[in-house]
């Protein structure tokens, strides 16, 4: 096959504090129309820099050698008027968050217009019939009432839907896709990536598909190329790669998937969180007067208990409920129905009694770059609450937090550095660090591992795991990641829309389903089970 995009030698250096680094070294690799080439490796490797490397996206501080060539035009050196020819227009991106890629003050008409108009100079009606038939050909359901809406009022689905369709405006030869379904569930995910293989077929593209997650990979690539580095250190045909691969990194990636199971239960071991008709409805308000004119049922009555030692894994897709509610087992919300703790009821005592209780009940949450602060240290981050909650006051906090650094893999030596210099992984550790080092008896994990590399995914797995059999602590594991869930639980709830469709210990759930909804989420996970 010819290729309509075809890189050469490509070398990408940024300049930062008059320091030069190389961020991709020597990648070759092509495009051919109908191809999905797939670029492989862990955060950092320079998949996302080659990519944007394409059209000349990296900005003032980069310096690019090397050639691109599409549909034998250079790329590289070329003046900024062929490249915005180019760029939207004959390549296309679609990126891994659509709600920040999306203009949140503008409705979705004026944004796929927008494409329209640039490059087409397509306006009025013939660009409204032509955005309704791009919604429809994603499957955007009734389209035409949607063209009002804004991003935050479509779910995640939807908004990387409308990114799709944007990105197909102009009929590109060729898309770039970076990691376009880390965010969403299995189901909205097995649906995205069926719909980028049908379109790539009808439309006749290339697509050059960016992700860490070889079983994505494994279901839509033709050739892979896996990235270490810099560096494309191993390529081929999917199959022939996944059979035989000969680098030892590409199989280290293929062996990088969370296995094994959780330290069962200890017998007799005792009852920690119970619920019973637990219910959490939230009121619809209208009218100047605040009248409640109907609920959104995010938690329909529901009863589940969670022993000492023991995981509780919750899964369904965004918006079944699952973190609202972990939020009211922990009264961080508003809640109806019976709820204890260590025998404790949760709706008795004061405002004191209950805060007294927040140290034995920790959560870590999916972004560790977002829940840390940016202007304390690791040190501050993780001793902050052993002040709050005045634990081992006659210790110097400094040796508690290096004894907790300890515990979840992290150097104390590091304890004084900031969260941006830390790697993702490194990131999760301090969080967690800072949940551990309270010893509480529950902790809320939700999505600790979805915006990991595969290989840190399998380190904090292990990490979850030895903790909770050192400890005896009782997990509630928050995921979508039905190969994480597996690994860590020993009892599965499944939800959806407020409801428990299917509950049980995790091996028999997966083995066999009874609901059909268990059954979708199963068949539509793209690894291995």
């Amino acid at each position: 096959m010819t290729p309509i995009l075809q890189v050469k030698d490509l070398r990408v250096s940024f300049r930062q504090d008059g320091k030069l680094t190389e961020a991709v070294r020597g990648v070759s690799f092509s495009v051919a129309r109908g191809e999905t080439v797939a670029l492989v490796g862990e955060s950092g490797s320079g998949k996302s820099v080659s990519a944007l490397s394409t059209v000349q996206l990296l900005g003032d501080s980069a310096t690019v050698s090397g050639s691109v060539t599409y549909d034998g035009q250079e790329m590289v050196g070329a003046d900024e008027r062929q490249l915005r020819k180019v760029r939207g227009n004959d390549i296309s991106f679609i990126f891994q968050e659509p709600m920040t890629s999306l203009n949140p003050l503008h409705t979705i008409e004026k944004q796929l217009g927008e494409a329209l108009a640039l490059h087409q100079g397509v306006l009025g009606g013939t660009a409204k019939r032509r955005i309704i038939d791009l919604l429809n050909k994603v499957g955007i359901r009734d389209a035409e009432s949607r063209l009002g809406a804004y991003p935050h009022q479509l779910s995640g689905g939807q908004r990387q839907r409308v990114m799709i369709a944007m990105a197909l405006a102009n009929k590109p030869d060729v898309l770039v896709a970076d990691e376009p379904t880390t965010a969403l569930d299995v189901t909205i995910q097995a649906q995205i990536l069926d719909l980028l293989a049908e379109l790539k077929q009808s439309e006749g593209m290339g697509l050059l598909f960016i992700t860490h997650d070889l079983s994505i990979v494994r279901r839509i690539a033709d050739r892979v190329c896996v990235m270490k580095a810099g560096e494309i250190v191993e390529e081929g045909p999917t199959a022939a790669l996944f059979a035989n691969p000969q680098h030892d990194y590409t199989r280290k990636l293929l062996a990088a998937e969370p296995s094994g199971r959780p330290t069962p239960v200890p017998e007799g071991a005792a009852e920690l969180v119970s619920a019973r008709d637990l219910k959490v409805w939230f009121p619809i308000q209208r009218g100047l007067l605040k009248r409640t004119v109907g609920h959104v049922k995010a938690v329909n009555p529901m009863s589940l208990s969670v022993r000492a030692g023991e995981t509780l894994g919750i899964v369904g897709e965004s918006g079944s409920g699952k973190t609202t509610l972990a939020l009211a087992l922990m009264r961080l919300i508003s809640s109806e129905g019976e709820l204890s703790f260590q025998g404790k009821d949760l709706r008795q005592g004061t405002t004191r009694d209950l805060r007294r209780l927040r140290k034995d009940m920790q959560i870590v949450f999916q972004d560790p770059f977002g829940s840390l602060s940016p202007r304390m240290t690791c040190q501050q981050i993780i001793a902050e609450g052993l002040s709050i909650h005045e634990v081992d006051q006659h210790r110097d906090p400094r040796e508690l937090v290096a004894d907790v650094m300890v515990e979840v893999g992290l150097d104390p030596a590091a304890m004084d550095r900031y969260p941006h210099e830390f790697s993702g992984g490194q990131r999760q550790r301090i969080a967690i660090a800072r949940a551990m080092v309270l010893r509480p008896k529950l902790v809320v994990l939700d999505e600790p591992t979805s915006a990991l590399d595969m290989t840190v995914q399998v380190q904090i797995v292990d990490l979850l795991r030895d903790l909770q059999a050192r400890h005896g602590l009782a997990y509630l594991f928050i995921s979508h990641d039905l190969n994480v869930v597996r690994a860590m639980s020993h009892e599965i709830l499944v939800m959806k829309a407020g409801e428990v469709v299917e509950r049980g210990p995790s091996e028999e759930v997966f083995r066999a389903p009874k609901a059909a909804y268990t059954q979708s989420l199963l068949s539509a996970v793209t690894g291995r089970i």
